[in-house]
């Protein structure tokens, strides 16, 4: 129906618009019965599935189609032949001229010049030496020379780089040529894609209790069988992609294609994916596509003398907040480099898919910057979006998905945009998941603005179930984010400064520590459980631990102190942190053997203001919450779709838990068909204060 004062005209013009979006884009109407307000906006969804379905066609007459066209990595940088030659290959439209030096040549810096190509390609051959062996051999340090318009000689690292390195105090990165003689072979087939996603973020560097930074073979040998007992059946790896400057966390990329050498080599990262396959783990890449350094050079910026090539020239090719450079998504050559790339991590290290960061960035001109994103669908659509990003998004997820079916990929939008989660035959984005970030706010809000006597029950719930039908989210309580210096981690807003002296089991309860361990499980479990259809834990957080993450910088004398996971803390038998170690991995193993992540939403009967009582059903669980800090209530009824007995399958309140053991397991609750906030039966619970419940269904096979 047309807009109230619209032409007489308009709503059969609106009709025809979305009868020609329908025809266009292959299951839009799914989308649409979806969510029928899309419905004007389908104009919006059929202008970017043509330009995506008009890029691939072009790849496809161009290129020979987007898997060629995503290889980019077998001819752009260095390649050692069959006749011990090498190839080198480089895109640098701005370059008057472009050689290769290094320890080859002497650093002689115009003895081997590449030949000029079409489209600001460049080429050179190296021919081998007598003896057949390459001129370059492994391990060599290499230069891409660059020579201007304007005449300046200009030292670059291929943007195609494999390794790079920092040498004791240099500055920059040095290109290492990597070309093993002995190359890490695979030994373990990729696990199957899980039915439900509980991951594991990750950052090598902080993986070690010890003031430095850890490797590879450390996190290979002490982290991952962590991860493993915890029950987490997927990584997140971040800051592999090579970043000059540790404390970015790793994104301000200066070198995309070369896994970061402060860890080790390419050959231990491949042991890492590899043994975590080994066990069932599933890794993903933390992958910044959204942004890259300014540095020129050890990074892209500047690479062919001009302020453009791989990005936007003039404002549009900055952010003015990060202080980066963005990727022109339009370019050819740029789509070639990101879809390459995205191929390569897939490909050469066996990842099994990505965390996309920055994604709101790169879907807006505005980059999000001073926007609050209110859910009026208007702001998703028109001028403000980048539509080229969004494409380059949209051509990414279906490179993944066509090449690895079972891969997964996740976006960090914290705009809450329509369909970025729906596949592209809908004109959606493809992501098979977006992060729930509206989530860690509400817990840090809750926890710094109010008391627990005042805390909304109905608020909570509705933060952690407002998400998009058949748009999939991963909850979390907390991040990275949250435990970065400038902010604390969950359980440092809870406990503070009394995690120091009162963590000993040999110590009576303080109450602040007592309220911190009990909220500290009940809000875990419920993000868990209410909260998306995939959970995410930051190393360390799941047993509490202590302070904040903060990267050695001038402003803290380059320490290390709080660059550091101290997994020694949930070892020691005489400190409560294992208690939240404990409950952590029960919690994981119980949705390992139940499936509540990959079941639908769940059926919430109760949120009682003033008793502070949360009730919900799903995968065939009963999830009772009692928020109330003194409360305990006696046959306490609760709702339930299900006659038969229920009996206790996770008590936050028992004693490996760190819990006052105030429920006997061994009792039978007896469901009666006595209707209940909207269930047909319901049962009687005693529900002391502070504890989340687990009731399960005796009846039925488990």
């Amino acid at each position: 129906m047309a807009a109230p004062g619209a032409p007489a005209g308009a709503e059969n013009g609106s009709e025809a618009q979305l009868a020609a979006a329908l025809a266009d884009v292959p299951e839009l109407a799914r989308l649409l019965d979806t969510d029928p307000y899309l419905k004007p906006f389908a104009p919006d969804f059929q202008r970017r599935y043509k330009k995506f379905n008009q890029f691939l066609s072009s790849i496809g007459e161009n290129e020979g189609g987007i898997d060629k066209f995503s290889r980019g990595y077998e001819s752009f940088g260095i390649h050692r032949c069959t006749d011990g030659g090498l190839y080198c290959k480089e895109w640098a439209p701005g370059a008057e001229g472009v050689f290769l030096t290094g320890d080859f040549s002497g650093w002689n810096p115009f003895s081997h010049p590449y030949k000029k190509l079409d489209y600001g390609k460049w080429e050179l051959y190296i021919p081998p030496k007598q003896n057949k062996s390459v001129l370059i051999p492994h391990g060599s340090k290499l230069k891409v020379v660059i020579t201007s318009k304007s005449g300046e000689i200009l030292y670059r690292i291929s943007p195609w780089a494999k390794y790079v390195v920092r040498e004791n105090d240099n500055v920059n990165y040095d290109w290492v040529h990597w070309d093993p003689e002995d190359p890490y072979k695979f030994k373990h087939s990729r696990p199957k894609k899980p039915r439900s996603l509980r991951i594991y973020e990750s950052h090598v560097g902080i993986s070690s209790h010890e003031g430095k930074i850890a490797s590879y073979k450390h996190f290979t040998s002490s982290v991952l069988p962590r991860i493993k007992d915890l029950g987490y059946n997927c990584i997140q790896l971040m800051a592999i992609m090579e970043h000059a400057y540790y404390a970015s966390f790793g994104y301000q990329i200066t070198s995309f294609f070369a896994a970061s050498s402060r860890y080790g080599t390419p050959e231990e990262l491949k042991e890492l994916v590899d043994t975590a396959h080994s066990m069932g783990i599933i890794v993903l890449l933390d992958v910044v596509h959204s942004h890259a350094s300014k540095n020129s050079e050890d990074g892209l910026n500047i690479f062919d003398g001009t302020d453009s090539c791989y990005f936007h020239s003039g404002p549009r090719g900055t952010h003015e907040l990060w202080d980066s450079r963005l990727f022109n998504y339009s370019s050819w050559e740029v789509l070639r480099f990101l879809l390459s790339n995205i191929r390569w991590w897939l490909e050469e290290y066996c990842f099994d898919g990505f965390r996309f960061d920055g994604v709101t960035s790169m879907l807006y001109h505005h980059h999000g910057m001073g926007q609050g994103f209110s859910g009026d669908y208007n702001e998703y659509f028109g001028l403000q979006v980048d539509e080229d990003a969004l494409v380059y998004l949209m051509l990414a997820n279906h490179l993944i998905h066509t090449l690895y079916p079972n891969s997964i990929t996740i976006a960090e939008d914290v705009s809450g945009m329509p369909a970025l989660c729906s596949p592209t035959s809908q004109g959606g984005g493809g992501f098979d998941y977006r992060l729930a970030m509206a989530i860690p706010d509400k817990w840090i809000q809750l926890l710094k603005e109010f008391k627990d006597e005042d805390w909304n029950m109905g608020n909570i719930v509705y933060t952690l179930t407002n998400r998009r039908y058949l748009e999939k989210c991963i909850a979390y309580a907390e991040s990275h984010d949250q435990a970065l210096v400038g902010d604390k981690t969950l359980a440092f807003w809870l406990m503070d400064a009394e995690m120091y002296t009162n963590m000993s089991v040999l110590a009576p309860f303080t109450p602040v520590i007592d309220r911190g361990i009990q909220l500290h499980k009940m809000i875990r479990l419920i993000t868990h459980a209410l909260g998306g259809e995939g959970y995410l834990n930051f190393m360390g957080n799941e047993f509490g631990h202590p302070e904040w993450l903060d990267f050695p910088r001038k402003g803290n004398n380059e320490s290390y102190h709080y660059a550091r996971r101290q997994f020694n803390l949930t070892d020691d038998d005489l400190l409560r942190y294992k208690f939240l170690n404990n409950f952590d991995r029960d919690m994981n193993r119980l949705e390992e053997r139940c499936g509540w992540l990959s079941a639908p939403q769940a059926y919430v009967s109760e949120k009682h203001e003033d008793n502070k009582i949360i009730t919900f059903e799903r995968a065939g669980l009963l999830f009772i919450f009692n928020f109330h800090p003194s409360k305990s209530y006696t046959d306490y009824r609760v709702g339930t779709a299900l006659p038969g007995t229920f009996k206790i399958v996770l008590d936050s309140d028992a004693p490996e838990y760190g819990g006052h053991q105030r429920l006997d397991h061994n009792t039978d609750f007896f469901s009666e068909a006595f209707e209940h906030n909207g269930r047909p039966y319901s049962l009687l619970v005693y529900i002391p204060s502070r504890v989340a419940l687990i009731l399960q269904n005796a009846d039925l096979p488990n």
